[in-house]
């Protein structure tokens, strides 16, 4: 071997010297900064997953409340994005009136859902009762009220800037915000409706990876150098493993397929309810030809199992490209991550990109294809309360009596009585 050679080949041991600012070793060999990477990015991962875990298992509340909370950071970190320029020219209430419009959002979206569970409490406060029936009208005026600040903050000369930074803002709130309060009435819909699809992106965003680097060799799309074809091909297919297995696991727990019914549940204390039907084993008779090639009249399946794989194809085919739309608009502003939050991670929306479409998808979807009834209790009692006068709520319970009395559930006497005393306060 010759001198040269010796000389051009770098060293594998990891060079260390002292930053004499902070008196600490500073590694600058870079596979040791690979390596000190990747496992800082395990570490949180493994941390993020038991919080994950914990946040599950806290019950509805809990679970809504850090969507709320992700949203408001997520928002904050994009948002961070236009907020630093307008610092520059002087633009005060720029930041305000991103945020006015963010929580205006936020009351108008998820106002109603709150309203709705905490119904008990709504029908005790007239002031309460009175947002909850004007919620529409109240969410539009305090929205103008903001347009109104937008255009007398209008300054001459910034014009283009705050014009763009107003259309910014709207899309985030299209984007992130609009799509939260989607994943919002997925978890009230049941909890698995939340946890099957952000499971099926967490799995598919893993086997990306590791199908990329051990098959990958065709570059996918040119934002993202790193994505494969075989990789995007490989995750998916893993992916639809994985759904069933997911899938046949969490139907099994009441916890997690009832819808909410109130606020105050968790691991240990939920309401029970009648599955829906997708979660019980059902008879399928199989064509002919399969019947015969396999021996086989029916199989008896659970129809979750069909549904988790259309979840698990979109969180492979589609979902991704949420991903690649962030990557797109980091490379705008040409920045690596949208922050620190989580080391080795990023920021909130480096890790949950791919969640806003998932989550939107999974409530159009279960809206479309799995939802039997819209109506519940809570929104007769809601409608009712808001909607009728005293005297016409006092008619609709004689009547309601009265079917009671019909179906021999109650006495001629107890419907006098109860007649008796509903009259005396008309």
């Amino acid at each position: 071997m010759s001198e040269s050679s010796k000389v051009d080949k770098p060293s594998e041991k990891p060079q260390i010297i002292e930053d004499k600012s902070t008196n600490k070793d500073v590694v600058v060999n870079e596979k040791e900064k690979k390596k000190q990477a990747f496992i800082t990015r395990s570490i949180w991962t493994f941390v993020m997953l038991i919080f994950f875990l914990l946040i599950i298992s806290s019950g509805h509340l809990t679970l809504i409340s850090f969507v709320l909370l992700f949203q408001i950071l997520t928002f904050k970190e994009i948002i961070q994005l236009t907020n630093e320029p307008a610092r520059d020219k002087d633009l005060n209430l720029n930041k305000f009136i991103n945020w006015y419009f963010l929580f205006t959002s936020i009351y108008y979206l998820d106002g109603n859902t709150l309203f709705e569970f905490f119904h008990d409490e709504l029908f005790k406060n007239k002031l309460m009762l009175q947002l909850s029936a004007n919620h529409k009208i109240i969410s539009y005026f305090l929205y103008v009220f903001g347009f109104i600040i937008f255009i007398l903050n209008l300054k001459k000369g910034f014009y283009k800037f705050q014009f763009s930074s107003l259309c910014i803002t709207h899309m985030i709130l299209l984007i992130v915000i609009f799509q939260s309060h989607l994943i919002i009435n997925n978890i009230l819909n049941g909890i698995i409706w939340f946890v099957l699809p952000c499971s099926l992106v967490i799995v598919n965003d893993i086997f990306a990876y590791l199908c990329g680097i051990t098959f990958g060799r065709t570059p996918l799309i040119s934002i993202s150098p790193k994505k494969t074809v075989e990789g995007f091909i490989g995750a998916w297919i893993c992916t639809l493993f994985a759904s069933v297995i997911a899938s046949s696991i969490l139907s099994r727990s009441n916890y997690l397929i009832c819808p909410a019914t109130n606020m105050s549940t968790n691991l240990y204390n939920f309401p029970q309810c009648e599955p829906n039907s997708i979660f019980i084993d059902q008879i399928i008779q199989l064509p002919e030809d399969i019947s015969n090639f396999f021996n086989l009249d029916f199989i008896i399946v659970k129809p979750i199992y069909f549904h988790a794989t259309i979840l698990a194809t979109f969180a492979s085919l589609i979902a991704p490209f949420g991903g690649f739309f962030a990557s797109g608009l980091k490379r705008t502003f040409g920045i690596k991550d949208f922050g620190d939050t989580i080391p080795g991670h990023g920021g909130i929306t480096d890790r949950i990109d791919c969640q806003f479409l998932m989550g939107s998808f999974t409530y159009l979807y279960f809206q479309t294809f799995i939802s039997s009834n819209n109506i519940n209790l809570t929104n007769i009692l809601q409608s009712i309360i808001i909607n009728l006068s005293f005297d016409e709520i006092i008619l609709l319970v004689k009547s309601l009596l009265r079917f009671l009395n019909n179906s021999n559930i109650l006495s001629d006497e107890d419907l006098d009585l109860i007649f008796g005393i509903l009259n005396k306060h008309i």
